[in-house]
């Protein structure tokens, strides 16, 4: 590992040619960590700000342009001129050479970024002072990158964060990083806790960097830093809306209030028109799916994906295979090429998978998600639970199977199946795996068990509220409203 020469410490690509100055009076900037799951909600909530008149530009590392930039889904046309649906894009070096793998050592990265990623934020600060003749109205940065809010301070701007989990997390979150409830400890590591706005929480549903097992340092080192000083942020936002987390959302708004500006999801899972949106991918993907689809009976499909972190072992591949087979159900299955490099196995199918499916499973690399869970094929989507899909999930109005492995997922998983009512969740056994017989019940509940039609009605009425919330006058809109408000005339003074 090197790091880049010095003349590159500093590099950062040029932004957009400067706007006419009676256009400039607010210029927002947001930042945000190089991954698809981060930079997206940005876009989204950027789109929404230019409909209020504000101009925003995005920042992110180099790193993100160039997996941009290599995506048949983003065109190289949008990004010549720096910049994808009106938003402007600026583009910083993060120390590494682009060939790093910043997944070797997570800790180091996450160091290196926060060192250079300092520097280079400001130079873009100051570029931008210097070639308009003001400073941006407002920074907007995410948990990943929480040293955004001391360059923030540093240039006297003030700063949100956009929370790109639900609220619920960010409650719980809140609660343990400032020692304010009790969890699970290593003495204690099976004890249940009861939070405000929240049902009661087992070890099993709250979020793996809370509990005494948890094996990484790199998170809780960056919550603790960010939740103990939220004194640093003026406002913050949440990609979430106010009828699908209400109770949760009032229990802070005497503690740490949270505005929920989302779903920040396409444009056309919300019913709006598909010009309006803003969004990216860094993977290929396969659409010959899309038409393996248009074969299919409506609402047969199990679809099964589990994003693009998660690699799963050679026995839950095993299990999950097994049950789909089971089922004699059509499915659609991505399965990365990471899903056949784990540790413990090859990841290869059990025998006789491939021959008992060829007629009624594909498996792809990669897929169209939100055509995938937009198409009337789809009845129901196999998940890990990360927020984004589950957003995607509810807005396309598709119930889940939640499979959750790591951090938020476990209680995004007890929110679908015990809260919100709209799936069901897969159980491990004692030897803390989930075996196929399960797969395969949890398939059959979901698809005509004598809960189905309730979880079928409850996430038809999440999706119609979601769109409204996002309409003119709805819940998220008007908060929208009030950030820009709040820029406009932003005197006041930081979260307490």
């Amino acid at each position: 590992m090197a790091l880049e020469e010095e003349r590159e410490e500093h590099h950062v690509l040029p932004l957009m040619e400067p706007l006419k100055k009676e256009k400039e009076e607010h210029h927002v900037l947001m930042v945000a960590f190089s991954a698809q799951g981060h930079i997206n909600p940005m876009l989204r909530l950027a789109k929404r700000l230019l409909s209020k008149g504000l101009h925003v530009t995005l920042a992110t590392t180099e790193i993100a342009r160039q997996r941009m930039l290599s995506s048949s889904a983003t065109t190289t046309t949008a990004m010549a001129d720096n910049s994808i649906a009106g938003i402007s894009l600026a583009f910083f070096s993060d120390g590494l050479s682009l060939d790093y793998d910043r997944k070797t050592n997570l800790d180091h990265y996450m160091d290196t970024l926060a060192k250079f990623g300092h520097i280079n934020l400001s130079t873009i600060i100051h570029n931008h002072t210097q070639s308009h003749g003001r400073k941006f109205s407002c920074i907007i940065n995410n948990p990943f990158v929480p040293w955004v809010a001391d360059v923030a301070a540093e240039h006297e701007i003030p700063c949100a964060m956009l929370w790109i989990q639900p609220c619920t997390l960010y409650s719980i979150y809140y609660r343990f990083y400032n020692n304010l409830n009790q969890f699970p400890t290593l003495t204690n590591p099976d004890m249940s806790i009861e939070l405000p706005g929240l049902p009661l929480l087992h070890t099993q549903d709250l979020p793996s960097f809370v509990l005494p097992s948890n094996p990484l340092s790199t998170f809780p080192k960056l919550f603790t830093e960010l939740f103990q000083n939220m004194k640093k942020l003026k406002w913050v936002l949440a990609n979430s809306f106010y009828e699908l987390e209400k109770d949760v959302i009032e229990s802070m708004s005497e503690l740490c209030p949270i505005k929920p500006i989302g779903p920040l999801v396409p444009s056309t899972l919300l019913g709006e028109d598909e010009e309006t949106d803003a969004g990216i991918e860094m993977w290929k993907s396969e659409d010959s799916c899309i038409e393996w689809l248009n074969q299919q009976e409506p609402k047969s499909v199990i679809y099964v994906s589990f994003g693009s972190i998660v690699v799963l072992s050679a026995k839950q591949m095993e299990s999950i295979a097994i049950g789909l087979m089971n089922t004699k159900r059509p499915f659609l299955w991505v399965v990365k090429a990471s899903d056949y490099q784990v540790k413990d196995g090859d990841g290869q199918f059990p025998l006789g998978f491939n021959e008992e499916t060829k007629d009624r499973g594909l498996i792809v690399s990669w897929s169209p998600q939100i055509k995938v869970l937009s198409h009337p094929s789809v009845a129901c989507f196999l998940s890990h639970c990360g927020w984004n899909s589950m957003l995607e999930t509810i807005t396309a109005g598709v119930p889940v199977i939640a499979y959750p492995q790591w951090t938020d997922q476990p209680t995004n998983a007890k929110f679908i199946s015990d809260v919100l009512r709209i799936g069901v969740r897969l159980r491990p056994n004692q030897d803390e795996g989930v075996t196929d017989e399960e797969v395969t019940k949890c398939i059959e509940k979901i698809m005509v068990g004598p809960s189905s039609e309730e979880f079928k009605k409850n996430m038809a009425e999440l999706k119609m509220a979601a769109r409204e919330a996002v309409a003119s006058g709805g819940s998220t809109d008007r908060n929208i409203q009030w950030f820009v408000d709040e820029i406009i005339g932003s005197q006041g003074t930081l979260i307490s």
